[in-house]
């Protein structure tokens, strides 16, 4: 039986539209990340030099915390308005967010403390006590408790995660070790090491797959883990000074930043097996990064540098200082 003139009509309609997502989903995966925005903010008040470090997207309320300085600047994720600051501090590092007590907690190095703030205010509402050169800062939901890293006491060591039920992931960065700790008990669960990653900085975390993301800056890797057994499952080669990663669980992207001007992108293809997809090119000094899970965007923040000083016995490879005043955000996305 021969087709009739509509049948053959809807057949191509069909077989065009099949070509037209086909092509769409072709366009979409050739896609790179690329600068959006730059969004650039004077000296921190009582700022004698330019410093930056961690950076918290919370995606909910739309607002970004940024470690400049003596300060938390607060700042829209969708234009970069300045929300307000949190200032009169001395190092910050880091922002946990705990939004079901409408409460922040800022890790001030310096002063070795934790500053509490409300989340809707951003006044300071009480501060606890850490220990000096307290760095990282995570909530704990399942235990409600704020685990801070402190870096220079080795009291904890850089960077944490917790996985929601009951267990802190730790780096520590002088062991090239992750620990798991009992966030009720506060007792050690497990010790793993981390080779070929070294002198690990960044963590993040596959919750629903128990997968852990571990980079290190000597030697330069990311590794793989099991969140269960330790077993390293992959493991990757990565520019210099990583200090950030972050796991998109609705895209299944790892995304690793360092101090070279590099964002990683990764693909969890499975939960044991990836791949690396994109390297995208930032700036240089722009190792920490934050993700609004709301529009996929990254942010990094770095500064201008100015050349690096002599080398001298105690700094035989010193870095470049970054300017006062130059401090900056960038803002990528597809």
């Amino acid at each position: 039986m021969t087709p009739s003139r509509t049948g053959r009509q809807l057949v191509f309609v069909v077989f065009g539209a099949m070509l037209l997502l086909g092509a769409l989903a072709a366009t979409r995966a050739a896609e790179s990340y690329h600068l959006l925005k730059k969004y650039t903010f004077p000296a921190a008040e009582g700022s004698t030099r330019e410093y930056f470090d961690y950076i918290t997207v919370d995606s909910e309320a739309r607002r970004v915390y940024l470690s400049h300085g003596t300060e938390i600047k607060v700042i829209d994720a969708d234009n970069g308005g300045v929300a307000g600051a949190i200032g009169g501090l001395k190092q910050t590092h880091g922002v946990a967010v705990a939004s079901e007590f409408g409460r922040g907690f800022i890790t001030d190095g310096a002063q070795g403390k934790v500053i509490i703030f409300d989340l809707k205010t951003l006044r300071v509402t009480g501060e606890a006590k850490a220990d000096k050169d307290a760095d990282s800062v995570a909530y704990d939901p399942a235990s409600k408790r704020v685990f801070v890293m402190n870096g220079d006491p080795n009291s904890s060591t850089e960077f944490a995660v917790e996985d929601g039920k009951g267990t802190v992931f730790v780096n520590l960065e002088d062991k090239a070790e992750l620990v798991a700790i009992d966030s009720n008990t506060l007792k050690i669960k497990s010790r793993w090491p981390l080779a070929p990653a070294g002198a690990p900085t960044a963590l993040a975390m596959d919750t629903a797959h128990r997968r852990l993301f571990s980079a290190g800056r000597n030697p330069q890797n990311l590794v793989v883990l099991d969140a269960d057994s330790g077993k390293v499952i992959q493991s990757f080669p990565i520019s210099a000074g990583v200090d950030a990663a972050v796991f998109e669980p609705e895209t299944g992207m790892l995304y690793v930043s360092t101090r070279e001007g590099f964002v990683h992108v990764f693909h969890e293809d499975t939960p044991d097996k990836y791949s690396e997809v994109e390297r995208v090119k930032t700036e240089f000094g722009a190792k920490t990064m934050g993700l609004d899970t709301k529009t996929h965007n990254i942010f990094v923040d770095t500064a201008d540098f100015g050349p690096a000083p002599a080398p001298t016995a105690e700094r035989p490879h010193p870095q470049p200082a970054p300017i006062l005043g130059t401090f900056h955000i960038l803002v990528y996305g597809k």
